[in-house]
């Protein structure tokens, strides 16, 4: 089991986006095609990537990853190599604020917030289907830590955005009433990974997790790892076999 190591970044970094068939839009491309200021703007908090040998007529799953505190959107470089090189479109937000450390960012709790990560979620997954061939009922969502909480957070929030939700050691959402649309909500199904050690999120809080998602009539499966707190190759590849058993089930295994 390999740890990957934790991606921290300088608050003043500039957005990277990751796409090795497609290079960034240059600010004079963005302006002929027609995008606005808002979505200038916006193009900053997120990064996108392609899969190797890309092809068009394909409609591909999306994955959207949230990440955890202290990290940032530029870490899915780091990501996609241990989830899956060719399943996947993928694109990684930028969380909300500042990070207590003062590098890279965190998502915040506040109602607000969970709002404007919400927005931030919708953005990115627009903007990789204006530039990529993504099939709409193959929409997953995943993070790890703080970002885990704000992927299931969004995923009960907008149920119809989403084929799957995990939360890689992150909690469920607490506040702002996550569970108000629980009778659509339901049909997402939901991965949460913990690891056995962890001080984010210990055993007693992932029982009281599974009792209330239990309760609420979710599908769900839980994984549990050795060690404590921190991403793992295993967790990844982990992930996309579950996330391609949901999107695309088949009899033969995905190709990595």
């Amino acid at each position: 089991m390999n740890r990957l190591p934790a991606v921290k970044a300088s608050k003043f970094e500039p957005a990277c986006a990751f796409d090795p068939t497609f290079p960034p839009l240059p600010t004079r491309s963005r302006k002929a095609i027609g995008l606005s200021n808002r979505d200038r703007a916006a193009a900053a908090q997120y990064s996108l990537f392609v899969p190797i040998h890309y092809e068009r007529r394909y409609a591909y799953p999306l994955l959207v990853w949230l990440h955890d505190e202290g990290g940032s959107e530029r870490e899915l470089r780091q990501l996609m190599p241990h989830v899956s090189l060719r399943n996947y479109v993928a694109a990684a937000v930028r969380g909300t604020a500042s990070a207590v450390s003062g590098c890279g960012y965190s998502w915040g709790d506040a109602q607000h917030a969970a709002s404007e990560a919400i927005d931030r979620v919708r953005e990115s997954m627009d903007e990789a289907r204006r530039r990529f061939n993504i099939h709409s009922g193959r929409v997953c969502i995943a993070g790890q830590g703080s970002g885990g909480t704000m992927a299931l957070r969004a995923a009960l929030q907008r149920p119809e955005w989403f084929a799957g939700a995990i939360s890689l050691g992150g909690p469920m959402p607490r506040g702002g009433c996550p569970l108000n649309r629980v009778n659509d909500a339901r049909r997402v199904p939901l991965l949460v990974a913990a690891c056995r050690q962890s001080a984010a999120y210990p055993d007693v809080h992932v029982a009281r997790d599974l009792r209330l998602l239990h309760a609420g009539g979710f599908s769900l499966a839980l994984r549990q790892y050795p060690g404590d707190d921190g991403l793992t190759t295993v967790m990844l590849a982990d992930m996309d076999r579950w996330i391609m058993g949901r999107v695309c089930p088949a009899p033969a295994e995905a190709v990595r």
